[in-house]
């Protein structure tokens, strides 16, 4: 279905044991984050926050999920590495998001492989990620577009659920029509040699990056 509609909704790596510790471990990543590293949304009705892998190594798991890395090597090669890693909230009555690229085609970080984690179920009611298929070879985006198309469709799925998505498909959060917040977690996987939003292998605290797995550690780095 990636290539086909430029995103997949697959299970997350976390078995239904496991579920409620991880996204535990999420929420309190969340709550003990610095100021620097929340970041409110132009509109306020979204909240970005930092950090999770300092505060939550056990999240690498997100990044080390097969379905995603076989898409990264499908698409970007054998050389990848994490860029971006952090929660997304959408509050309620928040506003649908304007479409957009992650990167457009060829430019730097190009290929990009995002994946987003579904804390909460999404829902054509709570802001399920809007993708629009087949315009992941388009450079640029028509005016008057970037609030609505024709053809979008939501990515629906469980808490647990993970999307895979190529960075080149117009895409954004839909409206929350409910009375409470949706959560996620957000990641990119992009090419080594592209420059990333946060080099990991330098900033890490040495104590998170003794716990991760040999498997997250290439990720990081890209080795």
């Amino acid at each position: 279905m990636l290539a086909e509609r430029g995103y997949a909704v697959v299970p997350g790596p976390f078995g239904a044991a496991e579920l409620p510790s991880a996204i535990a471990a999420i929420d309190r990543a969340v709550a003990e984050a610095e100021p620097h590293q929340v970041h409110v949304g132009s509109t306020g009705t979204n909240v970005r926050t930092g950090g999770l892998l300092d505060r939550a190594p056990m999240l690498a798991t997100l990044f080390t999920h097969e379905p995603l890395l076989q898409a990264a090597c499908k698409y970007i090669g054998s050389r990848f590495r994490l860029s971006g890693f952090h929660s997304r909230t959408v509050l309620p009555g928040a506003q649908a998001q304007a479409l957009h690229q992650d990167v457009a085609l060829g430019s730097d970080g190009w290929p990009l492989i995002g994946f987003i984690f579904m804390v909460d179920e999404f829902s054509d009611q709570n802001g399920a990620t809007r993708f629009v298929p087949g315009t992941e070879n388009l450079t640029s985006m028509p005016e008057g577009l970037a609030a609505g198309h024709p053809a979008e469709e939501r990515a629906c799925g469980p808490s647990g659920s993970m999307i895979i998505f190529n960075g080149s498909v117009w895409h954004g959060f839909g409206a929350n029509l409910t009375v409470k917040p949706r959560r996620s977690v957000y990641g990119a996987l992009i090419p080594q040699q592209a420059r990333a939003a946060r080099d990991y292998q330098s900033s890490l605290p040495s104590a998170v990056w003794a716990q991760l797995s040999g498997g997250a550690r290439k990720v990081l780095s890209g080795a």
